[in-house]
């Protein structure tokens, strides 16, 4: 009996793709879009041409089929026919055919690890590999763990040079409460660096440790309330989760661990995690954009790091749908007050697009509805703003939002910053986001400076338009100082970002000096 693939499944090697190394989109045919590709998958149509049979597939099998109209690729061990979906695949036909007849995992993990590939290609499942590929040994198994911590033996072959030293953690408690204590080792631990969740069936704590995941995983022996506070001291790397007993009994044992429980493994390598989060509120922010307010459920701590994205998920027409959005801060609206548990909201900007599948659907969400949102993930390091001097923001449309939270920080933490500068490009004036906001900020704070660029003004636009170009740049990016040190952050449409990467390197910025985020 095969495994199939479960619908539900998050990629598991989920992480940012970088805009300057990521596949460009291709024009797709009439007929060809992403709710065409879900009705053909529900017609009942045959898509792998082996009748609903499922196979295991050799590795001379699988080269044989290495066409484009026979094409089979290998994911994790399992082989879909993907000729079908050749012409419904935005990054076009020429990107899959790289992987044709062959294993395709690396491939589709640098391109786009978080789509949801086992539900988008469900119905062009083949089967499985005869021969499954090598994995790393299973450290779940036959594991003696004393007071939380792996022996040395089986840390040291997890680890790479490059990782950090061996996490581990204890527990104690009193008549109401369950400490877990975390120690790291490690003194750049914050608040941002730990994700926990607790459900009816599991407890899991993951500490984000340079670009490997410490995770805790523990079917608890005892029921505890949903609510429950977690405490880093930062110098010495210590994190406190403090759990309140439902019932006032001693615990004889903390629970049985469950996956990946008591581990230290590459971040890419954890997969995506997510939680129902409340919708609270929604408001119009343009005429196509609108800021959307979710709650985290009171038995989740999690913060969105600077710079970084998180995934919503939704099911459409029985398939799962997964697109990435930065959240921001709501700093820039001084009509609205700060909630007093604000680390308990997420924001987020987001453009609906009239004929699109995904936001369509998500402003379609009623007020106190639900939407999955997955752990954080991105690139972007906070040290990257060490001893920053001048500090450039180039943003198309929504690629404004993750510079949100990087204003806020720079504005609010960098002693050593004397400039700040927002290039905003948009199509016309309707379209700028927070315009206002942003004009009374650069009043108040005179370190920073905002332009807007129209790529399709009104005559009575008297401002810079256009399209991100070398004149523009050239003004724009003038340092406070022969030697500043410098960093320019770019998001927008993929067009936008690479061909304002190419620019700034002609003008001689160092790839240190320039941070590009995915729109």
């Amino acid at each position: 009996m095969l495994n199939v693939p479960s619908q539900s499944f998050p990629a598991p090697s989920s992480q940012q793709r970088a805009a300057s190394g990521g596949r460009s989109k291709v024009p797709l045919k009439q007929g060809r879009s992403l709710m065409d590709w879900i009705r053909l998958t529900k017609s009942g149509k045959d898509l792998t041409g082996l009748k609903g049979r499922l196979i295991e597939v050799t590795e001379e099998e699988l080269k044989r089929h290495n066409t484009k109209d026979d094409c089979w690729i290998c994911i994790r061990g399992f082989v879909y026919n993907v000729s079908p979906y050749m012409e419904y695949h935005p990054g076009g036909e020429d990107e899959l055919m790289r992987a044709a007849g062959s294993d395709g995992t690396d491939l589709f993990d640098q391109v786009h690890r978080w789509v949801n590939y086992e539900s988008m290609l469900k119905e062009c499942l083949v089967g499985r590999m005869a021969i499954k590929p090598a994995v790393p040994k299973d450290y779940r198994e036959e594991k003696k763990v004393l007071n939380g911590m792996l022996p040395k033996t089986q840390v040291t072959d997890t680890l790479t040079k490059e990782s950090p030293g061996s996490p581990s953690y204890d527990w104690f408690q009193t008549d109401s409460l369950v400490t877990l204590v975390i120690y790291t080792k490690q003194k750049d631990i914050n608040s941002d660096s730990v994700i926990v969740d607790h459900q009816v069936d599991s407890f899991r704590a993951e500490t984000i440790i340079k670009d490997y995941s410490y995770i805790i995983h523990i079917g608890l022996s005892h029921e505890i309330q949903e609510d429950f506070s977690v405490r880093v001291i930062e110098n010495v790397g210590k994190i406190e989760i403090v759990l309140k007993k439902k019932e006032n009994t001693s615990w004889k044992r903390l629970g049985h661990p469950l996956e990946n429980h008591n581990s230290l493994i590459p971040k890419k390598d954890t997969g995506l995690n997510y939680r129902k989060c409340q919708l609270i509120s929604k408001e119009c922010v343009t005429h196509d954009t609108k800021l959307f307010c979710l709650m985290l459920p009171p038995s989740t701590h999690l913060q969105v790091p600077i710079g970084q994205h998180v995934y919503l998920k939704l099911t459409i027409t029985g398939t799962e749908i997964v697109k990435p959005y930065t959240p921001v801060s709501d700093f820039l609206l001084s009509e609205l007050k700060e909630p007093v548990l604000n680390n308990k909201y997420i924001y987020l900007l987001i453009k609906i697009y009239a004929a699109g599948l995904f936001t369509p659907e998500l402003d379609h969400l009623q007020i106190g509805d639900f939407v999955s949102v997955s752990n954080p993930e991105g690139n972007f390091k906070i040290s990257q703003f060490q001893e920053l001097e001048d500090l450039f923001l180039l943003a198309a449309g929504t690629g404004f939002t993750p510079m949100v939270k990087i204003l806020n920080y720079a504005l609010t933490n960098i002693p050593s910053l004397r400039k700040v500068k927002l290039m905003f490009f948009n199509k016309t004036e309707d379209d700028i986001i927070w315009r206002s906001q942003l004009e009374k900020l650069a009043f108040k704070d005179k370190r920073f400076q905002v332009e807007f660029v129209l790529s399709a003004p009104t005559s009575e636009w008297n401002s810079k338009q256009g399209h991100i170009s070398p004149g523009l740049l050239s003004e724009f990016l003038k340092r406070s100082l022969d030697r500043s040190k410098v960093l320019i952050c770019i998001c927008g449409p993929t067009p936008f970002t690479e061909q304002g990467i190419r620019l700034l390197q002609d003008l001689n910025f160092s790839k240190d000096e320039i941070h590009s985020f995915t729109a």
